[in-house]
C-alpha cells in the first residue's frame, strides 16, 4: 500500500505542475537532452515518483492472491510464473521517470529545473521535503479549527441581527377559563359552507 504522507507530497507536486503546465508549457519543440535532464534531477530532487515504486509490487502480490485463490493447486507455479513476469516488466519503471520528466520539462525551464534541484537538494530543501507532511497535517488541523469558528460566529452575528430585524412575536392566545360552575365551556358550532 502506497503510504497516506507520501503520496499526497506525490499528489500534490504533480498538481502543481500540471497547473503551473497548463499556464506555461514550453514550445511544441522536441525537448533537449539537456532540459530533459534536468528534468530528471528535479524530480528525484523532490521525489514526485518515490510512492509510485509501490505499483508493480502491489500489482504482483493482488495478481498472486487472485490466481492462488482461484486455482490454489497451482500456487508454486503462480509465485513463480508471477515473479519472473514482474522481473521482465520491471525495466518499463524508466517510461514513467521519462514521462514525469517531460511533464516537468514542459512545464519549467532548463535553468528553472535546475534551480528547483538545486533547493531541494539543499538541507533546506530537504528539511521542507521531510517536514512537509508534518506541517500539511498541522494546517489542515488549524484550518479545520479556524473553520468551525467561523462557522459559529457567522451564524450567532445572523441569529442576533435576524432577531433585531424580525418582528415581535406575538404572545400566545389565552386559554380561555372554565366556567364557575364548574361545566367545560361550549364547543364552538361549526356551520357548513353555503352551496
Amino acid at each position: 500500500m502506497v503510504p497516506f504522507n507520501r503520496s499526497r507530497r506525490v499528489v500534490a507536486a504533480l498538481a502543481t505542475v500540471a497547473l503551473l503546465a497548463g499556464a506555461s508549457f514550453a514550445s511544441a519543440q522536441e525537448i533537449s537532452e539537456a532540459h530533459l535532464k534536468a528534468a530528471r534531477a528535479a524530480v528525484t530532487s523532490i521525489k514526485a515518483t518515490d510512492s509510485m515504486d509501490s505499483i508493480l509490487p502491489q500489482a504482483n502480490q493482488m495478481l498472486k492472491i487472485e490466481l492462488i485463490q482461484k486455482n490454489p493447486n497451482l500456487e508454486e507455479d503462480i509465485v513463480r510464473i508471477v515473479d519472473e513476469e514482474t522481473l521482465a516488466i520491471a525495466p518499463r519503471r524508466g517510461d514513467l521517470e521519462k514521462e514525469v520528466a517531460t511533464a516537468f520539462a514542459k512545464a519549467f525551464t532548463e535553468q528553472e529545473l535546475t534551480e528547483i534541484a538545486a533547493f531541494h537538494n539543499s538541507p533546506t530543501g530537504k528539511k521542507f521535503l521531510s517536514d512537509s507532511p508534518i506541517v500539511g497535517r498541522e494546517v489542515s488541523k488549524a484550518v479545520d479549527i479556524w473553520q468551525l469558528g467561523i462557522a459559529r460566529d457567522l451564524s450567532q452575528a445572523v441569529a442576533k441581527k435576524l432577531a433585531e430585524v424580525a418582528p415581535a412575536a406575538q404572545p400566545p392566545a389565552p386559554v380561555e377559563a372554565p366556567p364557575a360552575n364548574g361545566q367545560a365551556p361550549a364547543s364552538p358550532t361549526l356551520t357548513p359552507p353555503a352551496q
